[in-house]
């Protein structure tokens, strides 16, 4: 009988044990109280706390944690009533102050933001509050971490998750941004009609270049080539002048020519001709040679036998 007591004794020692050691996990703290005093924190490893003693007051995740608040009703300076909802990012730095600097930290947090919210939003204006949401999540992040210090919070970011202004502020911004994208095409519908007249009229300026340039060629060819023909015929004369210079041409042979040039300048449409008294010699000569040539024709014909 006395064997089975101290056993069940040092059975009960050994649960008593096993119960009061306690392993803290990665990224975890534990937050100790002595007899209803804080003691100290655990860390991450294998503790064991003293039955009847020592009391595990809160466990703490030292991880980042996010907490998603509901809308709150904001006001603009230009009394225009939004909906806002933020999501707040932070992390427990220090878990003693987190367990004993205030009550229910997360509602805390979440009042502090609603009221810091409506202070910001009411010194903007609607457009601003719509085109600001990086300077409004910095303003709230600031003010934020500098009041969770003593709650051992750190507030690493906050974002401005939707902003719902009035169903009929809706209504009217899609108006307007329906009436600005009209407005933005039909002034691309202009830019386009005004490139395509400007090169229309680029085309048919180069057209007419090229139109003027090829009259201009022809006519510096046509030119060229009567400029050639000229001096082909001068060359011609030039040559012709030349030939007769070396034959030594006598006084007859000048007279003929002379006869020669009497007879064009007679085809032309001259009234009255002065002819120089050595081509009136010279013609009367040529005649009378005629005369004989036709005469001696004549009887060669008369006279077959002869």
């Amino acid at each position: 009988m006395p064997f089975l007591i101290f056993g069940i004794i040092v059975l009960i020692i050994i649960i008593a044990i096993i119960a009061n050691v306690k392993i803290v996990p990665q990224a975890h703290a534990y937050v100790i109280e002595r007899l209803g005093a804080y003691y100290g924190t655990w860390g991450t490893g294998l503790h064991v706390k003293i039955p009847f003693i020592d009391k595990i007051a809160k466990k703490v995740s030292l991880k980042e944690q996010v907490v998603d608040f509901p809308p709150q009703p904001v006001i603009t300076r230009d009394n225009v009533t939004m909906q806002i909802d933020t999501v707040v990012y932070y992390e427990i730095t220090d878990p003693k102050l987190y367990c004993y600097g205030v009550e229910r930290p997360i509602s805390a947090i979440e009042n502090l933001t609603a009221t810091t919210l409506r202070n910001i939003i009411g010194d903007l204006e609607l457009d601003s509050t719509l085109t600001s949401r990086d300077t409004i999540n910095d303003k709230i992040r600031i003010i934020l971490d500098e009041a969770t210090d003593a709650w051992g919070i750190k507030v690493i970011r906050v974002e401005l998750k939707n902003i719902l202004p009035p169903r009929e502020i809706q209504d009217a911004m899609e108006k307007q941004m329906k009436a600005e994208r009209e407005r933005r095409a039909r002034i691309l519908d202009a830019e386009g009609e005004k490139r395509s007249q400007i090169l229309v009229a680029e085309g048919l300026k180069e057209s007419a270049i090229l139109k003027a340039d090829a009259v201009k060629e022809q006519k510096i060819r046509e030119a060229q080539g009567e400029a050639e023909a000229i001096l082909t015929v001068q060359k011609a004369q030039a040559d012709a002048l030349r030939m007769l210079n070396e034959a030594a041409p006598t006084d007859r042979i000048i007279q003929l020519k002379s006869l020669e040039a009497f007879e064009k300048a007679a085809d032309g449409r001259a009234t009255k001709i002065i002819i120089p008294s050595e081509i009136q010699g010279l013609a009367a000569n040529v005649a009378a040679i005629k005369e004989i040539w036709k005469d001696d024709s004549e009887n060669r014909i008369d006279k077959p036998g002869k």
